[in-house]
């Protein structure tokens, strides 16, 4: 046989760690802290000692889950602007710079594409509302980002101080200072009518941003458990009164 390259190993480990951090991410779901190694192997369809051989504490694995969901979190916000077809017309913001409906998918490839016919546009349910429900279909396809979500709402207490501090900060930047901006851009003309021209402050858009994921958080448990949280996003957006 002949031996493996580098390159080949290489491969191996990236692919064998993002196998054990979805497995993480839907164990944790349903046990949250109760999380255990040998669940996460039990998930995975891995051998205990394979996955304890890249994670020997639940910690670690926990840590680097969420760093690595943290760099996907901001696409559903930056996705450049494309042309709009003329059944999308109007479907972006005045300002042009945000495309709910070219976002990517993340996640379950193949859930994506048995769902490639759903469409969020901001003509129907406007920015913030179709940003909200663009969000909640990729928690419902990918549990890291929604667990990243979630615990940034808890100030990621689950993790040490040293760690939670870092990441936070970097939750932070990447994805409330983002989503703040969104906030300003779409509630812009409501908010000038209501203070009288007085725009809110940048920090009273970021605990804005905040608020707003964590009721998208609350809201979309009962249906991310289920099994249904693609569908029913919409319904969510509605109910909040995005």
């Amino acid at each position: 046989m002949t031996p493996r390259t580098k390159e080949q190993n290489e491969e191996i480990r990236l692919r064998r760690l993002a196998q054990i951090r979805k497995a993480a991410a839907d164990v944790f779901l349903n046990k949250g802290p109760l999380l255990e190694i040998r669940d996460v192997a039990a998930q995975a369809g891995l051998g205990y000692g394979t996955v304890y051989h890249y994670y020997s504490h639940k910690g670690d694995l926990l840590h680097d889950l969420l760093w690595d969901a943290l760099d996907r979190a901001g696409d559903w916000l930056e996705v450049p602007m494309e042309a709009p077809h003329d059944s999308d017309a109007g479907m972006a913001p005045a300002d042009g710079h945000f495309c709910w409906a070219a976002a990517a998918d993340t996640g379950n490839s193949a859930a994506a594409g048995s769902r490639s016919g759903s469409r969020v546009t901001a003509a129907e349910l406007g920015p913030v509302a179709a940003a909200g429900v663009r969000l909640m279909q990729l928690w419902a396809e990918d549990h890291a980002l929604y667990l990243l979500h979630k615990l940034a709402g808890e100030g990621f207490a689950a993790l040490p101080e040293g760690r939670s501090i870092p990441l936070l900060a970097a939750f932070r930047r990447e994805v409330l200072t983002p989503l703040a901006a969104l906030l300003r851009s779409g509630h812009a003309a409501d908010g000038a009518a209501a203070s009288g021209g007085n725009a809110a402050e940048p920090q009273d858009l970021l605990q804005h941003a905040e608020m707003l994921l964590a009721a998208l958080v609350g809201c979309a448990s009962l249906s991310l458990r289920r099994g249904k949280l693609h569908e029913e996003a919409r319904d969510i957006a509605r109910l909040l009164k995005l």
